[in-house]
């Protein structure tokens, strides 16, 4: 092949001399540039290399192909000479390779194998601005290597976008190369404002216009796979008379779809793509980019371990690799489908992976590496460190990690899979339970793309959704016959791709059983044991996981609500209950069998809200899950802690409050606002709350139940937060009767907010001149003045004042109506009393 003039061309001499002076250099270069094929192979002949090889890691499958292909055909060679991939489920290398394009975990797997990587001279992180979670990792662990075995290993950073310092400072201050880009002119387009309506149908739209107003290929960027065919069907009709080749671009295609997307054709071409088409792939014949600014991207929450594929804006730098496919070859058009004012507002990267992935994978990557402090590695991002412990404890449930977070055998059995741990776990249960073969069906229909998705509300129950899923991987394909309606035909090939690959690596011989739902749920159990749940009640379709949290059976799924299942697929959950979507029938046998080493019996006393009383029982279970009980007699300290448990929720009200044990805790309100010596207890509600377990714990008695509680007078327990000196005070500075002129005792009120309140005959109060007070003198009672009838005449603080003033007017108006009471006209000098005039 015939090699062209790039502009990385030029800054090759630098880059050698830098690699022969130091162990790490960054490179940056744009979109165009020839980094990926170009720098490989100019550093093949490096003398530091000494005979060693060359691994370049590439973040996507078609792209390291490619790329491989691409350098082997300037070679004058074919691909697995001294240039050949290893990607998933392919190898084309052979003893002579120098340079091999590897992918995701792919080096990762390498390095596990080969800490020292003694036959690597340099590695190439190409793309790295993607900043996916296997690069982070794959240069954490290479740069450990680089420091602790290999001072004369070499790593190299290549980007497009990436904000290129922090790498450097990352990689001990290395040297940063920059690289122009091709100067193609590119015209980009925005709308005025954003588009409303599905992203088909904007998209297609587009597609029509740029169609009509540009020459060339056009390359159309689409979240995913369902958007990508709902367009492509959309142009298919309205673009019939046109000479057009329509060609979808994705990650599950095969290989001929793909490269008949990439390579030039007769006709002129439209490729719908993922973002699979941002980096690395050059689509020959492409002068025009329609950006949806859309992306699919996978978030873990860690809240509910679980994974969604989420639809967002891409960032600006995403928004600049998609323009710049337009501008490769030539001069280029991009429309992007958003207004100015979006692009203003995009982030300026991507973020990434690693803070939003699940790491379950990296954190079994780390045992086995030998880690247990995350930061002794060196990392761009930290793992975040909720969702790695949260990784952490499910390999713990998995058995892949002890107890001090060290891998153990099993853990090493599930690492050299090279799957995810939950699907490693099920394959190697499958291989035990001598199903090895529908253990990798099931493994990849769960790694794959659903190959029913999009179907709807099942047309029939069934004890588990993958009984279906299964078939249509079983069935027999006739040519006439074509793949079953319903059944998507891609994810179909990937699936079955997938499955003969976890065949080869896991072993163990053809099945000795047939499929049966019970089988299907041994297996799911093993890869979801944090998701076996059981159903809360008879009628009902909710949930109890065995993690805690709750879920809902969805319609979409074909199950009818069986005491047992394995939830798979989870939708929503974390304020809220999720949503069961995909899911297996357990049976409790199954369980008890599965996770026998996990069900003990233990012990538990709690509060029931349902039963409103103390529930004390035993009980075998999984984790949240209860599979037996038994009840038990509760110990005196269990029932106390369950019943102030009880008094908590319920609040002091579920106490028998008498009005003499209000009034105590009024009196004690009082004297904290109206003594200035201070030191009384808080008795606000919250306060009292807070402290049951010192007052009202030792006077629970044989309470066990709501009614117990409402009949405890909480005074004798109150009577416990104060002392015999302070009880004494209480007494003086509050009593809770005051004598009066006429010799009765009467009761004083105490209000919340206010002065006490007397309330009094006003015969009882002859001769008194100055009003009542209480805390040492400082507060006068308030005097409720009451008629022979106890109905009250008058209210006042200044008993002076209403002899003075107010009494003669009552005395003319009530003499008449109450004869047989005393009104004399002296009230100063009258005799008090609580009689009548005859008495």
């Amino acid at each position: 092949m015939e090699k062209t003039s790039l502009p990385i061309d030029l800054v090759l001499p630098q880059l050698r001399q830098a690699l022969a002076a130091r162990d790490a250099v960054v490179l940056q270069a744009p979109p165009g540039a020839g980094k990926t094929t170009r720098v490989p192979l100019a550093l093949l002949d490096a003398s530091w290399l000494a005979g060693r090889g060359i691994l370049m890691l590439e973040p996507r499958r078609l792209a390291a192909s490619n790329a491989a292909r691409y350098m082997a055909a300037l070679l004058g060679e074919k691909v697995g000479e001294r240039v050949g991939y290893t990607i998933r489920f392919e190898r084309c290398v052979s003893p002579r390779t120098r340079i091999e394009v590897v992918t995701e975990g792919i080096l990762t797997r390498r390095l596990q194998s080969d800490p020292a990587l003694e036959d690597v001279g340099l590695v190439i992180f190409d793309e790295f601005h993607e900043r996916n979670l296997h690069s982070d990792l794959a240069l954490a662990l290479c740069r450990d290597a680089q420091q602790g075995l290999r001072e004369d290993l070499r790593l190299l950073v290549m980007s497009a976008t990436l904000d290129a310092e922090p790498v450097s400072r990352l990689l001990g201050d290395a040297p940063l190369i920059t690289s122009a880009g091709r100067s193609h002119t590119l015209d980009i387009q925005y709308l005025n404002k954003d588009p409303q309506g599905p992203v088909a149908e904007v998209t297609a739209r587009a597609v029509q216009r740029a169609l009509g107003e540009t020459e060339g290929d056009i390359l159309v960027f689409l979240p995913g796979v369902a958007e990508i065919r709902r367009c492509q069907g959309l142009l298919a009709q309205s673009l019939a008379a046109h000479q057009l080749e329509l060609c979808p671009l994705y990650g599950e295609l095969s290989f001929a779809e793909q490269e008949r997307a990439i390579l030039p054709g007769a006709r002129r071409k439209v490729v719908l793509a993922t973002n699979i088409a941002e980096t690395s792939l050059t689509i020959e014949g492409v002068r025009v980019v329609v950006d949806s600014g859309l992306a699919r991207q996978a978030r873990f929450e860690a809240a509910s371990g679980l994974t969604r594929l989420e639809t967002g804006r891409i960032s600006a730098a995403s928004a600049k690799q998609r323009a710049g496919r337009a501008g490769r070859l030539g001069p280029g058009v991009c429309y992007r489908l958003w207004s100015p004012a979006t692009q203003g507002s995009l982030l300026p990267f991507t973020p990434p992976e690693i803070r939003h992935a699940d790491l379950a994978e990296l954190a079994l990557e780390l045992a086995r590496w030998g880690i247990v402090e995350v930061q002794s590695l060196s990392w761009l991002d930290s793992p975040p460190t909720g969702t790695l412990a949260g990784a952490r404890a499910l390999l713990r449930e998995l058995g892949a990690l002890d107890a001090g977070g060290r891998i153990t055998a099993h853990g090493l059995a599930l690492s050299d899979l090279g799957a995810h741990p939950r699907l490693a776990n099920l394959m190697l249960r499958g291989r035990a339970l001598g199903v090895p073969r529908l253990a990798c069906d099931l493994a990849a229909l769960l790694a794959e793309r659903d190959v029913l998705r999009g179907l709807g509300q099942p047309s029939h129950a069934a004890d588990s959704d993958f009984s279906a899923r299964i078939a249509a991987l079983l069935r027999r394909r006739d040519a006439d016959q074509g793949v079953p309606i319903g059944v998507d035909e891609g994810a179909l090939r990937s699936v079955k791709r997938a499955a003969r690959y976890w065949r080869k690596r896991l072993g163990g011989g053809e099945d000795r059983e047939s499929v049966s739902v019970d089988l299907l749920g041994r297996l799911l159990g093993a890869a979801y044991p944090d998701r076996i749940a059981q159903r809360r009640g008879a009628e009902t379709d909710r949930y109890l996981l065995a993690n805690g949290r709750g879920a809902r059976l969805s319609r979409h799924s074909a199950l009818q609500s069986p005491p047992f299942l394995v939830a798979v697929e989870i939708f929503g959950g974390q304020r809220s209950e999720g949503e069961i979507r995909l899911a297996s029938r357990l049976t409790r046998e199954i369980i008890e069998d599965e996770f026998a080493h996990r069900l003990v019996w233990r012990r538990e006393v709690h509060w029931s809200e349902r039963e409103e009383r103390v529930v004390a029982r035993e009980i075998q279970g999984l984790e949240a899950l209860v599979l037996r009980e038994r009840s038990v007699a509760p110990s005196a300290e269990e029932q106390s802690e369950a019943l102030l448990e009880g008094v908590r929720r319920l609040g002091l009200d579920a106490l028998g409050w008498t009005k003499e044990s209000r009034q105590f805790l009024a009196r004690l309100e009082f004297v904290a606002r109206a003594d200035a010596e201070g030191g009384w207890p808080e008795v606000s509600p919250e306060a009292l709350l807070e402290r049951l377990d010192t007052w009202l714990a030792p006077f629970l008695g044989a309470c066990r139940s709501r009614a117990d509680l409402a009949r405890l007078d909480p005074l004798t327990a109150m009577h416990s937060l104060l002392d015999w000196s302070r009880r004494q005070r209480l007494e003086r500075l509050a009593p809770t009767h005051l004598e009066v002129p006429s010799g009765s005792r009467i009761r004083l009120d105490y209000q919340a907010d206010g002065p006490p309140v007397l309330a009094v005959k006003l015969q009882e109060l002859f001769g008194l001149a100055q009003t009542p007070r209480l805390a040492g003198g400082r507060v006068p009672v308030l005097i409720h003045l009451l008629s022979p009838a106890r109905r009250p005449l008058a209210v006042t603080q200044d008993l002076c004042s209403f002899w003075d003033n107010v009494y003669p007017e009552v005395k003319k108006e009530l003499s008449g109506r109450y004869p047989r009471h005393p009104w004399p006209d002296d009230p100063w000098n009258a005799t008090a009393t609580r009689f009548t005039k005859r008495k």
